[in-house]
């Protein structure tokens, strides 16, 4: 079975797949979830990209893990698809929960729907984080009432240099062992960048009905497709 080193998207930590570990761990997989510094429990602690991209090939390496497969949420399919290539004959797959996926030199600032400006913007107003995730961000992304207060009382400012800064990579990211899981109430189709990495024979697509939570709107139904995705690739 595989080792599972699960980070959450931008303002989340580790508690976020609470719902999710049992399924897997049931399934005969460790589960090891992981807070990025500067977020949740790590609050307060200073962070660039590369300080996640660390974080994630520090825990692997803490831990002896081998059969790895890195799972990245949203703003985290950054500094893993970085940490992925680095983990050499470590890493079995990894899977892009309605991510961003890395670009050599770019950020995930400079990819925003919005412009990088109006994602930078708000982030030197706020002194340099991202101000957490609110009740209306989460609205028709298929959560019930307590599962929005919950996401959102868990919420941290997010550190911005995570964001601004660019991206490393050695080698093409569509030659990586990959999965990338898009969920449909958060846009029908991927990203112009993952539609070119999906032509490659290492990748898949799994789609999932639901918002871009899904660790809080399907945790049953996301531990299931990770689950088919380390046995099955």
């Amino acid at each position: 079975m595989s080792e599972f080193v699960m980070v959450a998207g931008a303002w989340l930590g580790a508690w976020a797949w609470d719902e999710v570990v049992p399924g897997l761990r049931a399934a005969g997989h460790g589960v090891h979830p992981l807070t990025l510094t500067g977020l949740a429990e790590k609050k307060g602690l200073a962070a660039g990209q590369q300080t996640h991209v660390q974080d994630i090939v520090d825990e692997v390496e803490r831990l002896g893990l081998r059969e790895v497969v890195l799972v990245g949420h949203s703003y985290s399919g950054i500094p893993v698809g970085q940490a992925a290539e680095r983990l050499g004959d470590r890493l079995r797959r990894v899977v892009f929960v309605d991510s961003s996926v890395p670009a050599d030199g770019e950020s995930f600032a400079s990819g925003w729907w919005e412009g990088r400006e109006k994602l930078e913007t708000p982030i030197r107003e706020n002194g340099g984080f991202w101000a957490p995730l609110t009740a209306a961000d989460c609205a028709g992304q298929d959560m019930t009432a307590e599962q929005t207060a919950r996401i959102v009382g868990g919420a941290t400012p997010h550190p911005g240099a995570t964001l601004t800064e660019p991206a490393v990579l050695t080698r093409p990211l569509g030659g990586l062992p990959a999965t990338y899981i898009k969920c449909l109430l958060d846009g029908t189709e991927p990203g112009a960048d993952v539609v070119e990495l999906l032509k490659s024979e290492h990748w898949r697509l799994v789609t999932m009905d639901t918002g871009h939570w899904p660790m809080f709107s399907r945790p049953a139904e996301l531990a299931g497709i990770l689950h088919r995705t380390a046995v099955g690739g």
